[in-house]
């Protein structure tokens, strides 16, 4: 008998379930929900081709209709090398499987590089929603530099028939106003052809780790969503925030008190509310990642994410290592317990 969310949750349940948000209150934001598109997006200045792609979005998987998405992340292959990523599952080094773990998954979207894309579009382009994601960090240079590079242009993931186009900017890095310019200017003709739009926008810099690593604390990881937003991002991916006070531990930039007294705490849902409010209250699409796979314990950890995201007002879930480093019908199970978070109607924003 699979265990239930509470279960799942274990010590961690009655705080998650039971939390009520005191500090950003679920009235400001702009929360998902079946008609997000015609409340929200619609009064945009995206152009209709750009709403209809989000509709087949949002209108695939299990999570059809609800407002919620839930998209299968495999770029590890390059970010993280293919043996790192692939040698628990060797199955995975074929694109094939990868398409086919997120349609049996039951997911909204399956996201990777245009090589993986690219092998097998003729066949699934029109079955499942493809993000194709652009740029990527290789770590086989020596010394590793970092950096997000463009591997694919947009007009080559609109070829091969991609929903959607993604990328990543470190935020904080010596390269990231190149990698903004880089990323605006594909974002702007991504719209043009009516393709949506992902920004990753996680942070990397040696002086946000200090006293703990700050890589992952509210304020700074809002920040960063906020600028992603401002870059036209339909939809942001950002690391669930572990920490807060980034700002005063570096002792660089500004922020305000309030933004520690009132508008977050300690509680886990209040930190990622931060980071959904710095998505224009919600306007763009919150979707936290799942994590690295640390084995017996991933469908708990994954549980537990989507259950924070989805009360903090949060959009979906992307987790890719702890669902394809696995047998794929296992895998396939972890996708349908973080999906069943979303479609419960007793979960809701906190």
């Amino acid at each position: 008998m699979p265990q239930s969310i509470t279960e799942l949750l274990g010590d961690a349940a009655e705080s998650l379930l039971g939390h009520e948000c005191q500090t950003i209150d679920r009235g400001r934001l702009h929360v998902p929900g079946p008609d997000f598109l015609e409340r929200v997006v619609a009064n945009s200045d995206r152009n209709q081709r750009v709403i209809n792609q989000l509709a087949r979005l949002f209108g695939h998987g299990r999570l059809s209709g609800t407002g919620y998405v839930s998209i299968l992340p495999v770029d590890q292959g390059i970010e993280h090398s293919a043996g790192a990523s692939f040698a628990p599952n060797p199955d995975y080094f074929d694109p094939e499987n990868i398409v086919r773990l997120a349609m049996e998954g039951g997911c909204n979207a399956v996201a990777s590089t245009i090589g993986v894309l690219g092998a097998v579009s003729r066949k699934y382009a029109h079955r499942i929603p493809f993000l194709v994601k652009i740029n990527h960090n290789e770590l086989l240079s020596y010394p590793n530099s970092y950096d997000q590079v463009m591997f694919a242009s947009v007009d080559r993931a609109y070829d091969l028939g991609a929903t959607a186009v993604g990328a990543t900017i470190y935020f904080g890095s010596d390269e990231s106003r190149r990698q903004i310019i880089e990323v605006a200017e594909a974002f702007e003709h991504a719209h043009e052809l009516g393709m949506a739009t992902v920004l990753w926008c996680y942070l990397r810099n040696s002086e946000f780790k200090k006293d703990k690593d700050y890589h992952t604390s509210a304020d700074l990881t809002g920040q960063a969503n906020h600028l992603g937003v401002t870059l036209q991002a339909d939809i942001i991916k950002q690391k669930l925030p572990t920490n807060n006070g980034g700002y005063n531990a570096i002792k660089f930039g500004k922020t305000s008190p309030l933004v520690y007294e009132d508008l977050t705490t300690d509680h886990p849902i209040d930190l990622c509310r931060y980071q959904v409010a710095n998505c224009y209250m919600g306007r763009a699409g919150l979707i936290n990642s799942g994590g690295a796979s640390s084995g017996a314990s991933d469908l708990a950890e994954a549980v537990k994410t989507a259950v924070i995201n989805k009360r903090a007002g949060g959009t979906g879930l992307i987790s890719g290592r702890k669902a394809f480093q696995r047998p794929m019908a296992d895998g396939v199970e972890l996708l349908n317990r973080i999906q069943d978070v979303y479609l419960d109607s007793n979960i809701k924003v906190a």
